[in-house]
């Protein structure tokens, strides 16, 4: 029978969603799931896991300050969450009002920007600032805290809720896999000869929406940009070729991975192409049966029920494993979602 929105569903214990980071970025625990069999650890214990070879791919983005409230012209209050950049000025954002702002009205934010509405695309308004809008928001805008995190953003978050390699401005909710790692758990990957890659996807606001119908062939991703850059596809190359494993750290960079491989050979964008390159844009929806073709493993933290994280997870780790992981998750009280603790997924096989 096909798969449908239900097979997706568990009971989580509220308490058991992580309000707030820990102290140290590596205390989170870690599940490490190869195929039914489970094994409890911690994240500083991740180089056991790995061997010399082995090439992770980590997604760099870092998270705008893509939240800003203000008021319409009409004087009604409104709330702004950046989707992504369009061009200089333009930006794709949701908007949260009494009622729908109209094409050629303004919103005034944070009592600062003049912001024009230039029309609704979707779910989405295209917004015009006034200046280089990347800019202004990172400079007037607020830390956007996932919704199941029950407090404003505070001083902590603005770096807790960035990666330590994070450059690349442009995700509204950060790749929280990548959350987990500090300085030393690096430093201890290179000395015993893991590499370590990078590709960008900016995440958008789409991947806290819920999937709404309950047939999956009738649900589509929202688009997100993304680049592969030519040393990463290179590393990749060379890892294959010796025997390594790749290792996606979270979910955007498994689908960045995943997307580039869809006709074979790596597609290929580099972040310092000339400017008539463009990134490359993925709607990729991945669920159980989907043919992997770069991934051997995932570092992945726990996610939402009925979601298509939790989809994506269930295809690459096997939906009867993925079941039981997170039933055993839930039972030794593992936290969850972007401030919990992680997994580490190895690809089922095919039976």
């Amino acid at each position: 029978m096909p798969l449908t929105l239900a097979d997706f569903d568990y009971a989580l214990p509220p308490e058991l969603v992580a309000q707030a980071p820990l102290p140290q970025r590596s205390a989170s625990r870690l599940l490490v799931v190869d195929g039914h069999r489970h094994e409890d650890a911690h994240f500083l214990d991740l180089p056991q896991w790995l061997r010399a070879g082995d090439l992770l791919v980590m997604n760099d983005s870092r998270v705008l300050h893509a939240r800003l409230l203000g008021r319409k012209d009409s004087g009604g209050q409104v709330e702004i969450l950046v989707e992504r950049l369009v061009d200089h000025s333009v930006v794709l954002a949701q908007v949260r009002a009494s009622k729908s702002p109209q094409s050629g009205s303004r919103l005034w934010l944070e009592d600062a920007l003049d912001v024009e509405v230039l029309g609704r695309e979707g779910e989405f308004y295209r917004l015009r600032f006034p200046g280089d809008a990347a800019e202004l928001v990172e400079r007037h805008g607020r830390l956007p805290l996932p919704p199941y995190i029950e407090r404003k953003a505070g001083a902590p978050d603005e770096e807790r809720y960035q990666t330590v390699y994070a450059r690349e401005k442009g995700s509204v909710a950060a790749p929280t896999a990548g959350l987990h790692f500090d300085q030393d758990v690096l430093a201890n990957l290179r000395e015993i000869g893991v590499g370590i890659a990078y590709v960008t996807l900016h995440v958008g606001a789409g991947t806290f929406q819920p999937v709404r119908v309950n047939d999956l062939a009738e649900h589509r991703m929202h688009i997100e940009r993304y680049v592969l850059p030519q040393v990463t596809a290179d590393a990749i190359a060379a890892t294959q070729a010796r025997g390594g494993r790749i290792v996606a750290v979270g979910t955007t960079s498994l689908r960045v991975l995943e997307s580039a491989a869809q006709e074979g050979d790596l597609k290929v964008g580099a972040a310092d192409a000339p400017k008539e390159v463009p990134w490359r844009e993925t709607a990729l929806f991945v669920t159980p049966g989907f043919e992997f073709r770069v991934a051997d493993m995932l570092i992945t933290n726990f996610h939402l029920p009925k979601s298509t994280l939790l989809m994506l997870v269930s295809a690459f780790g096997g939906l009867d494993q993925i079941r039981s992981a997170y039933a055993h998750a839930i039972s030794a009280r593992y936290r969850f979602f972007s401030y919990g603790d992680a997994m580490l997924l190895h690809r089922s096989r095919p039976q």
